[in-house]
């Protein structure tokens, strides 16, 4: 089995636009689908597609303890520019781009949370020497 999507919640629309614009764009993501006030689609380099959009309950949207989603930046530099975006546009920081061992030795990351809270993380996997 394979992921088809992401969903990512927003409380505001226009402000998630504005971050994920910039964050995606640092690695070849752009938007393919808008419906004003609904919700938009942005497709990644690598076909996957990542929706962003105001949970269909009504309620609000509220980041889940534990989950994390990881995109893959390319390379160290892809990670750096993701990280920079994503700050520069409403985020905040969570973890600088470098190395974490912890992970294994070709793993590069950095970490952030959108406007609204959803921690997510910008990799690279290094090649192996």
């Amino acid at each position: 089995m394979a992921v088809s999507y992401l969903m990512i919640g927003s409380n505001q629309l226009a402000r998630s636009r504005q971050f994920y614009d910039a964050v995606f764009a640092t690695f070849g993501g752009a938007i393919e689908t808008d419906y004003p006030g609904f919700a938009f689609c942005y497709r990644l380099r690598d076909g996957n597609r990542v929706w962003v959009a105001p949970p269909h309950d009504k309620q609000a949207a509220t980041p889940a303890n534990g989950t994390m989603i990881g995109f893959d930046a390319g390379s160290e530099a892809g990670v750096a520019a993701a990280h920079a975006a994503a700050l520069a546009n409403g985020g905040s920081n969570e973890g600088d781009p470098g190395p974490r061992p912890l992970y294994g030795p070709e793993f590069y990351g950095a970490y952030v949370r959108d406007p609204d809270g959803n921690k997510m993380s910008f990799i690279f996997n290094r090649p192996s020497a």
